[in-house]
């Protein structure tokens, strides 16, 4: 009884300490893509995590009106304003790589929508790899909180 309980106490531990990894990669963050600066807000949702943009730098046109997600192929997201655009569906995290995969992630500039994979380069700094196939591009987003 006491080999179980120890086992047991020891996989609720390693448990609690891949959850703990997981949720680092929530918080919000700051990027420049195709010269535009935005922030982007990291959550979690169910056992997966989102990335949505919640600041852009050139969010009004030049005639006052909001910039929205245009090239976007699904015709009901075109309205989307341009602050408010989910980038990143449906990551997890994955322990055995220390990275979160198996989602996707949306390039608003191009309509594009890619496979994706987030790491931490350092402390601070997110690497997120938009891929298909062999064909790739990788973007730093630096962690505001």
């Amino acid at each position: 009884m006491k080999k179980f309980l120890m086992s047991f106490v020891t996989l609720l531990v390693m448990s609690v300490a891949a959850f703990a990894q997981a949720d680092r990669i929530v918080g919000t963050y700051a990027t420049v893509h195709d010269g535009v600066s935005s922030k982007v807000k990291i959550s979690k949702v169910g056992n997966a995590y989102r990335a949505q943009v919640i600041w852009v730098d050139n969010l009004k046109k030049e005639d006052g009106s909001i910039r929205t997600d245009e090239k976007n192929p699904d015709a009901a997201k075109r309205s989307t304003p341009a602050n408010k655009i989910v980038l990143v569906e449906k990551v997890t995290y994955n322990e055995k790589k220390n990275q979160w995969d198996n989602g996707k992630i949306y390039e608003p500039t191009s309509g594009k929508t890619w496979t994706v994979t987030i790491s931490f380069k350092d402390e601070k700094t997110l690497k997120v790899r938009g891929s298909f196939g062999p064909i790739g591009k990788s973007v730093y987003w630096t962690k505001l909180d």
